[in-house]
């Protein structure tokens, strides 16, 4: 029989399915700090938790039994994801089982802001009754701007075109059909920031969205626009929107998420045209119980069949199947990257081609590998094989796979080819002695490529005095060029170059080598 612990307070609903199961123990234990959890983990096959619950390396390490950690709801900060890896302990979460009551949050400070229901409510409280100071606004007709058009976003479009708003969105990572499915155009970012009288957030935070919205973003926005995020604090630079509020750039703004939570001393608290929840994103009575029974099925399912619905990290692979695809997953996972970097609109349709030695081993490793490389980082959720497959789905990108042991010149060759709008970018890839990754070509420029650390693709002329430029360029900034490849397309009098440079450039560096005469475009990847 297995044996689950809840260590996390769960809705009734969910431990009521738990107790349903007739092979499952359920046991019940909340509260519990790190060392008093290694003390009883053992003997346990599952492991449910929320948020306070910490299953650190030291946990997992204790869990001699455990194959499953089951997070009801979406963020996992508190879980160590590469010890449960190198462990093979499954971790999964429920992204969309509160996505809806997320979205209606947003949806409720577009009314709440336009309509000015928190002023109001004080309004009559204190006796003023101040009707003309408290002119609305409809939101029929008007423009709802969303950026990041994951679950929620399309959500929110949903609800949007329900009210009869223009409904635009923006994610670099979305297939177009997906947005005319929810009834979205999509749009650049820059038109979405000109063209919103609401803005609202629903990306993920990473890195390069950090502080997405600040003092560029706000000011191309129309001063009668509103900004609305309940996705991840960080998104916002608030110190850019506390002037841009005072100075009246925008009409107002809702936060239900901020930099530092609880947001004490911030100066946004002390202003009008601001409204504040206290991340409430997912705190309804139907959300807690959507997540607590979501993660139970999905544990007892993983229990009772092995299906892993929601993982985030890789399962166990049998070890001669891993030595076998090893090499061709990690040139896949390369190749993927480089092609993210080289194209610039979002996939509809990915296609992945092995021949040789590489057509030996099962495709859907090796391809979904490239999906990885193409996605990973992308997300605020972690993206491997496990759960890439069904984001790209989510995406709007199709995978296509083929294999045939023909060797095309190469004793084993990997092609991926992304095609985006009427464009396609194609990159093939070999290794030599069986384990060395080589990039090998980009689209039909034979180039080889050795796929490691920085490196920079450069499309110019075929002219004398481009390369001596660039080069130039890159010395007197003190980059030190470590290797350096070019391949020519007599045809159309153009060559491209791969560059391996001992550090990152500036986006300033970039856009110099960019204004070099006769360079068309200037990529830089960190492999």
């Amino acid at each position: 029989m297995k044996k689950i612990l809840v260590s996390d307070k769960l809705a009734e609903d969910g431990i009521n399915f738990l107790n349903e199961q007739e092979d499952l123990q359920i046991h019940i234990q909340t509260g519990l700090n790190e060392a008093e959890l290694c003390d009883i983990i053992a003997d346990f096959d599952a492991l449910l938790i929320r948020s306070d619950t910490q299953v650190t390396a030291k946990v997992l390490s204790a869990a001699k039994n455990l194959k499953v950690v089951g997070r009801a709801g979406i963020g996992v900060d508190n879980v160590d994801l590469n010890a449960a890896m190198e462990l093979g302990v499954i971790v999964m979460n429920t992204p969309d089982a509160n996505a809806t009551t997320t979205a209606e949050l947003a949806l409720a400070h577009i009314f709440s802001l336009s309509r000015n229901l928190p002023a109001a409510n004080h309004s009559v409280k204190t006796g003023k009754w101040e009707r003309s100071k408290l002119m609305g606004a409809e939101i029929t007709h008007k423009t709802l701007a969303i950026l990041g058009f994951g679950t929620i976003g399309r959500i929110v479009a949903q609800r949007g075109n329900g009210l009869g708003m223009r409904v635009i969105a923006y994610d670099p990572f979305v297939a177009p059909d997906v947005f005319a499915e929810y009834g979205a155009e999509m749009v650049d970012f820059d038109t979405l920031l000109k063209q919103a009288d609401y803005l609202t957030l629903h990306c993920p935070l990473l890195e390069k969205t950090r502080h997405i919205i600040g003092v560029a973003q706000l000011a191309k926005m129309k001063r009668s626009a509103r900004l609305i995020n309940c996705a991840r604090g960080g998104l916002v630079d608030e110190a850019a929107l506390y002037t841009a509020l005072i100075e009246k750039r925008i009409a107002g703004a809702a936060l239900d998420v901020y930099e530092e939570e609880p947001p004490q001393g911030s100066p946004l608290l002390g202003l009008d045209n601001i409204v504040f929840t206290p991340h409430l994103g997912a705190s309804t009575n139907e959300a807690q119980v959507a997540v607590s029974v979501e993660i139970a099925r999905q544990v007892v399912k993983y229990l009772q069949t092995g299906e892993a619905i929601n993982a985030l990290n890789l399962p166990r692979l049998s070890a001669e199947e891993l030595k076998n695809a090893q090499p061709f997953m990690h040139l896949a996972n390369i190749l993927g990257k480089v092609l993210m970097s080289l194209i610039d609109h979002p996939i509809d349709k990915l296609e992945v081609a092995v021949f040789g030695q590489a057509a030996q081993v099962k495709i859907r490793p090796v391809s979904t590998e490239a999906l990885v490389g193409l996605l990973a980082g992308q997300f605020s959720t972690p993206v491997n094989r496990v759960n890439v497959e069904n984001i790209a789905k989510r995406q709007g990108i199709r995978l296509i796979e083929s294999q045939t042991e023909l060797s095309e010149g190469y004793q084993s060759l990997i092609k991926i080819t992304g095609y985006a709008k009427d464009k396609a970018v194609s990159l093939a890839g070999t290794l030599l002695g069986a384990k060395h990754p080589r990039l090998v070509s980009i689209n039909h420029y034979e180039i080889e490529v050795v796929p490691e650390g920085v490196l920079l693709i450069t499309h110019h002329d075929d002219r004398p005095g481009v390369i001596a430029a660039i080069s130039s360029i890159l010395g007197s900034s003190n980059i030190n060029i470590t290797r350096m490849q070019v391949s020519i397309a007599d045809q159309e009098q153009s060559a491209m170059m791969v560059i391996g440079v001992s550090n990152p450039l500036t986006e300033q560096l970039l856009q110099v080598l960019l204004d070099v005469p006769a360079v068309h475009t200037v990529r830089q990847i960190e492999l």
